[in-house]
C-alpha cells in the first residue's frame, strides 16, 4: 500500500461521498417537513437511474465519443434521472402520503405506507425492466481530466463532484434564501401556524418531494454510469444514505451533506486498509459511535430551525 493508492481512495471517497450525501438530503428533507421516514426514496433513486438510461440508450451513438461529447451525455443523463425521479417522487405524495396527511394518520400509518410503496416500486421496476442488470451505453472515455498527488480524476468523476456540490449549494441557497425555502422551514417548525400565516401545505409538501426527488434522480443516474443498473440497485445506497442524513442529523440539510461525505471516506478508506468485506461494517460503526456520544446527529437540527 503506497501514498498514491491512500489519494487514489481519498479520491474515491469524495466522490462517493457526494452521491450519499446527494440522496441523504431527499431523505432529510422529507422528514424535516413532516417527520416522515419515507423508506421509498430509494426506489426514487433507482427510478432516476432507469430514466437516464432510458434516454441515454435511445440517443448516444454506437461508437463511443469523448471530451466534451462525452460530458455532455452524462449532464443529459443526469437530467432524465432527475426528471424521472422528480416525477416518482410527486406521484408518490400525491397517491401515497396525501390522502394519510389530509384524515390526520397516526405517524405509525406513514411508516409502514412508506414500506409499502417501496415494495411496490421495487417490484414495478423489476416488471417494467427486467430483472437482469443494465449497463449503460458507451457513452463516456474515463480519459484523466488531472492528477492530485498521484490520484487521477477522470471526466466522470469530475462531472459527479461538480454536480453534487452544485446541486448541494443550489439547495442549500434555496431552502435559506428565497421564498419556497421560507415556505419549507416554516411548515418543518410548525405547520398550523404556517397554514394561519397563508403557507399552502399541500404546495410545499409536494414541492419538498420533488426537490428530493430530483436530487435523488440524479443521483440514481451518477451511480449508475460505473455501475450496473438493476431493480434492487437503490437498497444499499439508500439504506447508507439513510444512515448519512441520521449521522449529520436528521431533518438538517447541510447534516445530510457532512454524513453523506464523512460516509463516503470512510467507507473508501476501510476498503483501502481491510478490504471490501468491512466497508459497511466500519460505516455503521462510525454511525452508532457518534450517536453515542450526540443522539442528534453532528448537526442536529430540524430544517425549520436552520439558519
Amino acid at each position: 500500500m503506497s501514498l498514491y493508492e491512500l489519494w487514489d481512495y481519498l479520491v474515491l471517497g469524495v466522490v462517493l461521498g457526494c452521491l450519499y450525501a446527494v440522496i441523504a438530503i431527499g431523505y432529510t428533507l422529507v422528514y424535516g417537513v413532516l417527520q416522515l421516514l419515507n423508506f421509498a426514496h430509494s426506489e426514487v433513486f433507482m427510478f432516476g437511474g432507469f430514466g437516464g438510461l432510458i434516454v441515454l440508450t435511445a440517443w448516444v451513438p454506437v461508437a463511443e465519443p469523448s471530451g466534451l461529447q462525452s460530458a455532455t451525455y452524462v449532464v443529459v443523463g443526469m437530467l432524465a434521472g432527475a426528471a424521472f425521479g422528480g416525477a416518482v417522487a410527486f406521484g408518490l405524495e400525491k397517491v401515497a402520503y396525501r390522502p394519510l396527511r389530509r384524515r390526520n394518520a397516526p405517524r405509525l400509518v406513514f411508516l409502514i405506507t412508506a414500506i409499502g410503496a417501496s415494495f411496490f416500486l421495487y417490484n414495478l421496476a423489476g416488471k417494467l425492466f427486467g430483472r437482469n442488470s443494465i449497463s449503460m451505453p458507451s457513452m463516456y472515455a474515463n480519459e484523466t481530466v488531472f492528477t492530485l498527488f498521484g490520484a487521477t480524476l477522470n471526466v466522470t468523476q469530475l462531472l459527479i463532484v461538480v454536480s453534487a456540490v452544485a446541486m448541494m449549494v443550489g439547495l442549500d441557497y434555496v431552502v435559506n434564501r428565497t421564498k419556497l425555502g421560507s415556505g419549507i422551514r416554516a411548515v418543518a417548525q410548525d405547520p398550523e401556524v404556517a397554514s394561519l400565516m397563508g403557507v399552502n401545505i399541500d404546495k410545499v409538501v409536494s414541492r419538498t418531494f420533488v426537490i428530493g426527488g430530483l436530487l435523488g434522480g440524479a443521483a440514481g443516474f451518477l451511480f449508475g454510469v460505473n455501475n450496473k443498473i438493476n431493480y434492487t440497485m437503490g437498497f444499499l445506497p439508500g439504506i447508507t444514505a439513510f444512515a448519512a442524513a441520521v449521522l449529520g442529523g436528521i431533518g438538517n440539510v447541510r447534516g445530510a451533506m457532512l454524513g453523506g461525505m464523512l460516509l463516503g471516506i470512510v467507507e473508501t478508506l476501510t476498503v483501502f486498509v481491510w478490504g471490501d468485506d468491512w466497508r459497511y461494517v466500519a460505516g455503521f460503526a462510525v454511525l452508532v459511535l457518534v450517536l453515542m456520544f450526540r443522539p442528534t446527529g453532528l448537526l442536529g437540527e430540524r430544517v425549520g430551525r436552520t439558519a
